[in-house]
């Protein structure tokens, strides 16, 4: 990882940054050179008590916008690829890739990649909706189904239905090993499936059935398809699909707490 950490006028001489107070401008000077090649910072708050700054400090930071929270504790300066260029012989990745996956880069700042929220909200809708395979005809044998939370997310995010249908027995499978999804959580994880399948339908239905099988948490990359984006070595018409080898973290499922905010 490089050592050396640079500042641009084009962020700290604005007004916005100068008219913090001096305790907020330290603050951020001191997160941005903990920080990591991608800009990710693991102990904000630590790093807030180690330097004597206050919670109000965080929060104005926060309140514009020049550092982004995850709910995992960890933060991204929001301009770190307009203060620093780091050549790729001395670039070393973060760690903290499912962060780096909820955000998109552009003019060398960050934000948050998340779906609009422009769809009209719903209460009913007309079409019965698949929860999972062995749900079907057990509680609900009416014609139509209030909509759940999800729905408006999963129509706007694919229109196949086979894709749906996974989607909603990854939901399913999540609620029956008690770690249930929460509809940002679930949003989370679509931007994940998007990135990690390279858009191919086939592939995120596969990438879903290893984790529904497998009761996992969250959704990992096909490792034996990881530079293939084809969508010819997987079965439409199959209800089930092959297992792949996977790297996975060293805790389970049952060793971390869930507040199902965390879509994986």
């Amino acid at each position: 990882m490089a050592q050396r950490r640079m500042f641009s006028l084009k962020i700290i001489d604005t007004d916005l940054f100068l008219d913090m107070p001096m305790s907020a401008r330290l603050l951020y000077y001191d997160l941005a050179m903990r920080a990591d090649d991608d800009g990710f910072v693991s102990s904000p708050k630590k790093i807030q008590r180690m330097v004597g700054a206050s919670d109000d400090d965080f929060k104005l930071l926060l309140a514009k916008q020049f550092i982004i929270p995850f709910e995992s504790g960890v933060c991204v300066i929001k301009h770190w690829r307009i203060h620093n260029y780091i050549r790729p012989d001395r670039y070393t990745e973060t760690i903290y890739k499912d962060e780096k996956y909820q955000l998109t880069e552009e003019n060398g700042q960050y934000d948050l990649n998340v779906i609009p929220n422009d769809i009209p909200m719903v209460t009913q809708m007309d079409t019965q909706v698949r929860l999972g395979k062995d749900s079907i005809g057990k509680d609900n044998k009416k014609e139509s189904k209030k909509a759940t939370s999800y729905d408006d997310l999963v129509n706007s995010y694919t229109n196949y239905q086979e894709l749906k249908d996974t989607i909603y027995e990854f939901i399913k499978m999540r609620k029956l090993i008690k770690k249930p999804l929460t509809v940002k959580a679930l949003q989370l994880m679509l931007t994940k499936l998007t990135n990690i399948s390279k858009n191919v339908d086939e592939v995120k239905i596969a990438v879903l059935n290893q984790s529904i099988e497998n009761s996992w948490q969250s959704i990992y990359e096909l490792k034996g398809e990881k530079n293939n984006g084809s969508a010819s070595k997987f079965n439409k018409n199959s209800s089930t699909s092959k297992k792949y080898n996977v790297s996975i973290p060293e805790w389970t499922p049952s060793e971390r707490t869930s507040t199902g905010d965390e879509p994986f």
